[in-house]
């Protein structure tokens, strides 16, 4: 016994080394950052680049030779990187709150622990917020992998000039939540219509007879169970260790693979990056027969692979709808540019969202 533990005294004095050197490095790092940070605030550019961002990840991904795991190496640097700029001089950060949200959470896992968190009550007030320049960022929900659209965040994208900055996806783990950890006191069912509609077939089989009542977030329905004992909440486990709430059930979701996709939103377009996709809006002349095939046929003539494609009313006029649409490529691309071209030619209106970085699939 007293040899190993000689030699663990030993590897922990080693260790203790190692992150001297760590720190050291870190140090020199930022010092670094600093410097660059000088050259944007001359030329007023932001700190946030997502490109950038996702360069450093990929070369230390490939670069890793072990054994420290590669999935981990992002999560490390995204707080480094989340000092760096808070050292530069910080980013501002709208969010759907209150805390512990899963959009929270988005913009955690985005921009890390040091940037600059503003809560606010809407998606609308997240954008209202970006364009009247109270925060340099905004992030909201777009699109969950059970319940599709989030249709307020697409209705919203059509008047306003803020563009795509990059996008998260966003494991979700839905929770039961109490006061008392105990389902024979529930009295109330508290959370958003999303996170209801996810549960809906544990709560049917669970709890059948319980009202569901339809919050603005799940974190607020994480607060409401906080103070009263009859009230549950569906809401995740950040939102239990911040309002000090017990687990009823784990895992109620019907969903195992349950992803929400959010978007990053500024009021500049971002660099190009390695693997970039664009999103757009259009409307299609309603009187021409074949108008929507037309609308799609650039595309498929020049190579341009969508992903994704959605449609809204417009509200302007009965029947009349405007579509969103996701395919890989950046603006600039030559075939990209080809393709909108002829879009435009075909259709009422196209409007450009953004073009910027692809998210890690989870």
């Amino acid at each position: 016994m007293g040899n190993a533990e000689e030699a663990i005294k030993k590897w922990r004095a080693e260790i203790d080394r190692v992150d001297d050197r760590i720190l050291e490095l870190l140090n020199e790092r930022a010092r670094c950052n600093a410097q660059i940070g000088e050259l944007k605030a001359s030329g007023q550019a932001t700190v946030f680049v997502p490109d950038r961002e996702l360069e450093i990840f990929e070369r230390l991904e490939a670069a890793n030779r072990g054994p420290f795991p590669t999935p981990a190496l992002r999560n490390v640097y995204r707080e480094i990187i989340s000092a760096s700029v808070s050292l530069q001089r910080g980013v501002t950060v709208g969010y759907l709150g209150p805390p512990a949200t899963y959009t929270h959470q988005a913009a955690i896992q985005q921009f890390g622990q040091m940037a600059d968190f503003v809560a606010v009550s809407t998606i609308a007030e997240i954008f209202d917020s970006v364009e009247a320049e109270g925060t340099e960022f905004g992030v909201v929900p777009v699109e969950n992998s059970n319940e599709g659209v989030v249709s307020h965040t697409l209705d919203l994208f059509v008047e306003s000039p803020l563009t795509i900055s990059a996008e998260i996806h966003v494991a979700v783990h839905h929770d039961l939540l109490s006061k008392s950890g105990e389902s024979r006191a529930i009295r109330a069912l508290h959370s958003h219509p999303q996170a209801l509609a996810q549960c809906r077939g544990w709560l049917q089989l669970n709890l059948p007879n319980v009202p569901q009542l339809p919050t603005h977030s799940t974190a607020l329905a994480a607060e409401l169970a906080a103070g009263d004992d009859r009230i549950a909440a569906i809401a995740s486990p950040v939102a239990a260790q911040l309002y000090g709430l017990r687990v009823v059930q784990s895992g109620i979701g019907d969903s195992p693979h349950n992803t929400t996709r959010f978007l990053v939103i500024g009021r500049r377009p971002p660099k190009r990056s390695a693997r970039d996709i664009t999103s757009l809006l259009f409307s299609i002349k309603r009187d021409q027969v074949g108008a929507l095939h037309g609308a799609l046929e650039p595309f498929a003539r020049h190579a341009v692979n969508l992903t994704r494609i959605e449609s809204r009313p417009t509200k302007a006029r009965a029947w009349e709808y405007i579509f969103f649409c996701d395919f890989e490529g950046h603006i600039e691309d030559a075939h990209v540019e080809e393709a909108i071209e002829q879009l435009r030619s075909r259709c009422d209106f196209v409007k450009v969202l953004g073009s910027y970085p692809r998210a890690e699939p989870i």
